[in-house]
């Protein structure tokens, strides 16, 4: 029972009509009798597919060598690259300690130089102030007569003339310097009502517009969309005399062209 159980598992007695056609086709091979030529295809695309499995496998081998000798060479190069970059930066640092250690040697040779300088400074500083005081001391005890009680009143007097002078020579040097005048730069944007408006006429009305301290630029027309451009015209204004309230009423008073004024940029000079 045993053995009829192992033969029930085995698939070998249910393929057995597909080992025999594989059995005849082998003798036939051997014995040369002529295939037909579906099989003699068969076997042609059988032997094509084995060989494109073969060539896929030796190309998958040789691009997983060649990635792998490509990035050995890419970390010997990169590790070429930061030994170099190493001594580089060792031979920086030792520049920079040799400079150091020159500096310091050069500040020790002049704080040695400037110690006994300073000592001879502070020594004749010392002397005049001594001396004064003598001789304001004997000269009160010799003879009081020799003091002048009215000699700091005309010193007073006269510096302050001379002080007086001075502020007047600067106040007429600064009135002569021209003053700053601020200015700006504007860029405005007008548009018309719709695309029948004579665009070329609302430039001119816009450009008629005359004040002190205004000077207009460049200007150019810039589509919109459905056939409707904008007029966009730069002009400079000094900030004291002219603003952007001012020069938009004044633009939109062109009311037949003219149906909004946008301000596009704005730039201090």
């Amino acid at each position: 029972m045993s053995g009829l159980q192992g033969l029930a598992q085995e698939n070998i007695w249910f393929d057995k009509s597909t080992y025999d056609e594989a059995e005849r086709h082998f003798y036939e091979g051997t014995n040369g009798i002529p295939q037909t030529s579906q099989e003699r295809d068969a076997s042609a695309i059988l032997q094509d597919i084995a060989k494109a499995r073969q060539n896929i496998q030796q190309s998958l081998a040789g691009s997983q060598n060649a990635s792998k000798s490509e990035d050995q060479s890419e970390l010997v190069s990169r590790l070429k690259s930061l030994e170099l970059d190493n001594k580089n930066l060792h031979k920086v640092v030792d520049d920079l300690r040799a400079v150091l250690s020159k500096l310091e040697s050069r500040m020790a040779v002049l704080e040695k130089s400037q110690a006994p300088a300073s000592k001879t400074v502070t020594v004749t500083k010392a002397a005049p102030v001594q001396k004064p005081k003598v001789e304001e001391h004997n000269g009160a005890d010799d003879d009081d007569d020799d003091i002048d009680l009215f000699g700091s009143d005309e010193e007073d007097e006269e510096a302050e003339r001379i002080k007086a002078e001075r502020v007047k020579e600067y106040a007429q040097r600064k009135a002569k310097k021209p003053a700053l005048i601020a200015k700006s730069s504007i860029l405005l944007d007008v548009k018309p009502w719709d695309d029948e408006t004579d665009m070329s006429k609302l430039e001119e009305c816009v450009r008629s517009i005359q004040m002190d301290g205004l000077l207009w630029g460049a200007s150019k027309l810039v589509p919109v969309g459905y056939g409707i451009e904008k007029l966009q015209i730069s002009c400079v204004v000094e900030d004291d005399k002219v603003g952007t309230d001012i020069l938009e009423e004044e633009i939109t008073k062109f009311e037949d062209y003219v149906q909004s004024v946008d301000i596009a940029a704005f730039n201090k000079i």
